[in-house]
């Protein structure tokens, strides 16, 4: 006797993955995700590739999970999944101090950030 499993939170059409904590400020992971959203995986990837931020080579991987999960788990046509959705989310801050003058300290702040990714399948167009 276990529990009953919760049904799934997706559609059946479509798979996600998703990063915590990822060195970051969010506002700068938002415009690596803002570059892929509505494309299609291939060509997300392709973006992420030869993007000159840091980040998006994690973004990749987790876009890669992502697929992964579309076509092992759900059995999804990998030719035809499109990014639907790529959110970020404020993970912990750091906060730490640098001696200034007069007895005075400066604060930095060192954001983390989470990521999550959904595919979805497109229709067939007829």
């Amino acid at each position: 006797m276990g529990k009953v499993s919760a049904p799934r939170a997706l559609a059946d059409s479509e798979a996600k993955a998703s990063a915590t904590t990822l060195r970051v400020s969010p506002q700068k992971l938002n415009l690596v995700a803002g570059s892929i959203r509505g494309k299609s995986a291939e060509a997300a990837l392709a973006e992420l590739t030869f993007s000159p931020r840091r980040i998006a080579q994690d973004v990749r991987k987790v876009l890669q999970s992502a697929i992964a999960n579309a076509e092992n788990n759900h059995q999804l046509d990998v030719d035809r999944l499109y990014v639907a959705e790529a959110f970020v989310g404020r993970a912990l801050v750091m906060k730490r101090w640098r001696p200034r003058g007069r007895g005075r300290v400066g604060r930095i702040l060192k954001p983390f950030s989470n990521i999550t990714i959904v595919v979805r399948e497109r229709e067939e167009t007829v």
